[in-house]
């Protein structure tokens, strides 16, 4: 095996060069095997066409290279490596013919050639077979590969089956399926069993992965499923869903680790293109907060619209690069303009409406960290309150026909200051929607997002993979959740649907309770949690205490109820608001206490004009 181990790790040309060397010996040797099953003896009359033998490989080893046969590397043979064979024997084959019946080659039967072809595909497949058998084993002396069962015996299953088998890291051994019909067969060498015997294959096996091949199954089965195998202890693993899979095709660089959004995600309603095109297709379009997790994701989904310009607006300089870069790499044909500048500078952002006739503004600029804002109120409130305030009121001036402000369920009873300047955020834009002719002024509220910068879910991550403890605030604390494609998808079709001051609000699903969030993310990562009831798990869970202006659940309704739309997961709410002329002189006082930078009578000025926000201190003496 020592030598095939050096075979393996033999520099490419030099394995190629192997290949056409084997070549050349094989099949002067199988044209004289064909010539003597013709004949039926071991020693057939060759000494006239001698010759032949000769040219032979001289005619093949320029039509495998044109063909490809030599670029192809052994480890990843697969159904159009051999139709190549094949196609490249035949011709090979073709023109063995034509050279024998030019040249009036009476003694060799046309008959021998028909052997050489169908012995000449076999040998040439066969060699390359063995030669992949020796490299892969080669390769994997030494190496523990984890042992991996594939949930999904279709193509995608069977693609990654394949991957699987030629890669080092992993070693395919069993496939699970709910098809009863395949169930007790075999693919790609590998048994399918079906879902009852999860435990029983997975401890004989010793299995150490589990990988979903199930990229068109509905987001409720994939949940179903793995809440069934999550108790087993195995890492879970899945392929992109069909609409992410560029070419159809699944490889090992395509698996991921399941994550919670996989859990807590849902069905998606089919979006309504009509909605979806109406402030999109052959418009400008302004995204504040471009570089952020909502904003960047509306980037993503208002670049597939066809827009005339898409104006990316941030103040992190690397935030914006990142999002433009992806921008130019994934629509090459779309005209990007990145604004590096903040939302308060009104006159850079005059400037930048003046340079463009801007028809949909799309208002994602936020401070959302709900402790890191109460620690700083006053920087907060003019990044979040007084930010709109300068965007809505240049809107209006430059006759933007929509203007969707993005905003959270924390706007609604706020016990903490970033929850109140959202909730401000609101009351300007209906304040504005009140006096505007051409404008449409509208809100969107909803709740957490997965895996936002900031929240809950990539700092359980982090946590869990340093081993723990993580930490919830509250065994009580409930959240909303939604997915961040959901979340900009429905903003874009809410904001569409406007007629002026709505507050739109989205259709959570079913609140979750964090500490629920935590043990399910600690046992997707393949570990245990660390309780009472089992003192050795891996990781502990820890309660850390409820932060300043934290509640234990959030509400999405200020009222006491909300309309349908046309859409089953936009809600109009009907909410108070406040004259135009109130806002703006609250503002300007409010504006001024910021610049002080006293935070208790920042607090009290917010509560003046957001009635329903009861500051912490106040609420907690």
């Amino acid at each position: 095996m020592s030598f095939f181990v050096k075979l393996s790790a033999w520099p490419r040309r030099l394995k190629i060069l192997l290949m056409m060397f084997t070549d050349v010996i094989l099949l002067p040797f199988v044209l004289w095997l064909a010539i003597a099953l013709r004949f039926g003896t071991v020693s057939p009359r060759i000494g006239e066409y001698l010759w032949l033998f000769l040219v032979l490989p001289i005619i093949a080893i320029p039509i495998f290279t044109r063909l490809g046969l030599y670029r192809s590397i052994v480890r990843y043979t697969s159904a159009k490596f051999f139709w190549t064979v094949f196609y490249g024997v035949s011709v090979l084959s073709i023109l063995l013919l034509a050279l024998v019946a030019l040249v009036r080659l009476d003694q060799v039967p046309r008959s021998s050639l028909v052997i050489f072809w169908i012995l000449a595909i076999g040998c040439i497949a066969v060699t390359r077979a063995l030669a992949r058998v020796v490299i892969l084993s080669a390769e994997q002396v030494g190496v523990a590969r984890k042992k991996v069962a594939i949930y999904g015996a279709g193509k995608a299953g069977t693609q990654i089956a394949f991957a699987l088998v030629n890669s080092k890291e992993f070693n395919p051994v069993a496939f699970f399926d709910d098809d009863p019909d395949l169930q007790g067969h075999y693919l790609a060498g590998l048994k399918v069993f079906g879902p009852d015997e999860f435990e029983a294959v997975l401890v004989k096996k010793n299995i150490d992965e589990i990988v979903l091949a199930i990229p068109s199954a509905a987001r409720s089965r994939r949940r179903e499923i793995i809440e069934g195998l999550r108790p087993y202890g195995a890492v879970l693993k899945t392929v992109p869903g069909v609409a992410e899979l560029v070419n159809g095709s699944v490889t090992v660089s395509d698996l991921r680790e399941v994550g919670i959004e996989d859990l807590l995600g849902r069905d998606a309603v089919p979006p309504d293109e009509s909605l979806l095109r109406k402030c999109l297709f052959e418009k400008t379009v302004l995204i504040t907060g471009a570089g952020g997790s909502i904003g960047s994701e509306l980037c993503r989904q208002i670049a597939k619209h066809a827009p005339s310009l898409l104006i990316l607006l941030d103040n992190s300089e690397f935030a914006l690069y990142s999002i433009e870069r992806e921008m130019r790499i994934h629509f090459p044909q779309l005209r990007v303009k990145p604004v590096l500048a903040d939302v308060c500078d009104e006159k850079a952002l005059r400037r930048v409406f003046l340079e463009a006739q801007i028809d949909t503004v799309y208002h994602a600029a936020a401070y959302k960290h709900v402790p890191l804002v109460e620690e700083n109120p006053g920087v907060g409130i003019v990044n979040n309150a007084i930010g709109t305030l300068r965007v809505s009121s240049l809107s209006q001036e430059f006759g933007v026909s929509h203007f969707v402000l993005i905003s959270t369920d924390k706007a609604v009873r706020p016990t903490n200051v970033m929850g109140a300047s959202k909730r401000l955020s609101e009351l300007i834009l209906q304040a504005y929607a009140e006096t505007s002719t051409r404008t449409i002024f509208s809100m969107v509220r909803f709740g957490n997002v997965l895996g936002s910068s900031g929240s809950v879910v990539p700092l359980f991550k982090e946590q869990i993979r340093k081993g723990g403890p993580v930490t919830v605030t509250h065994p009580d604390v409930i959240r909303y959740f939604m997915t961040i494609p959901e979340a900009a998808q429905l903003v874009i079709q809410a904001g569409a649907m406007a007629q002026g001051g709505e507050v739109f609000v989205l259709d959570m699903g079913e609140p979750v309770r964090i500490v629920e969030l935590a043990r399910r993310m600690v046992e997707l990562s393949g570990l245990t949690v660390k309780d009472s009831s089992c003192p050795k798990g891996d990781v502990e869970i820890v309660y850390s205490g409820l932060r300043p202006g934290e509640k234990l659940y959030e509400e999405l309704l200020i009222g006491a109820d909300a309309e349908k739309t046309s859409h089953p997961r936009i809600l109009r709410a009907k909410e108070y608001s406040l004259p135009k002329e109130t806002i703006l002189e609250a503002l300007g006082r409010l504006e001024i206490v910021c610049a002080q930078g006293d935070a208790g009578l920042i607090k009290d000025s917010l509560s003046r004009v957001v009635h329903e926000y009861v500051p912490h201190q106040m609420k907690n003496p």
